[in-house]
């Protein structure tokens, strides 16, 4: 029989290869390969969003600090260097955009979307509003777009959330 601290070492390295195997495989049963990463499956589960803050109203009459949603803008960067489904999909699940779209008026919700979505492509692409608005009525983001929705609503769905 091997020794105790042999065993110990087996049982370290076995452990090792299986976290390994685990995080190189999609996630058995998951509805996308986009959320076996953390980063795109539970993207904002590290951030502190305070929604009981967070006045929309505000944003309608002044606009809004792209500083209030650097963390949102960083996590749609990392996500796009994963695919623009990936990157989708993060921007749908940000706590503070899940609110707008469920209590306020569409036509609202609509322009602060688009209002996000400019200013992430001007701070990262350094894009103006004409070009990044091609970029958003583009027919690979649209799809794109419509695809991370249905995957978040199928995930939700087998989830029970």
């Amino acid at each position: 029989m091997a020794s105790p601290d042999k065993q110990h070492k087996r049982a370290q390295r076995a452990k090792a290869k299986a976290k390994q195997n685990r995080s190189q495989k999609p996630v058995k049963g998951a509805v996308h390969s986009i959320f076996a990463s953390p980063l795109v499956d539970q993207p904002f589960d590290d951030v502190e969003v305070d929604l009981s803050t967070f006045d929309f109203k505000d944003i309608v009459e002044n606009g809004f600090d792209p500083a209030d949603f650097d963390d949102l803008f960083q996590t749609m960067k990392a996500a796009q260097a994963i695919s623009q489904l990936a990157m989708c999909a993060v921007f749908l699940q940000y706590p503070v955009l899940e609110m707008v779209i469920s209590e306020e008026d569409e036509e609202q919700a609509t322009d602060f979307m688009m209002g996000l979505l400019i200013m992430y492509r001007a701070m990262f692409y350094d894009e103006d509003e004409d070009t990044a608005i091609e970029w958003i009525g583009s027919s690979a983001f649209q799809a794109d777009y419509q695809e991370a929705s249905r995957l978040l609503m199928l995930r939700n769905e087998k989830a029970g959330r």
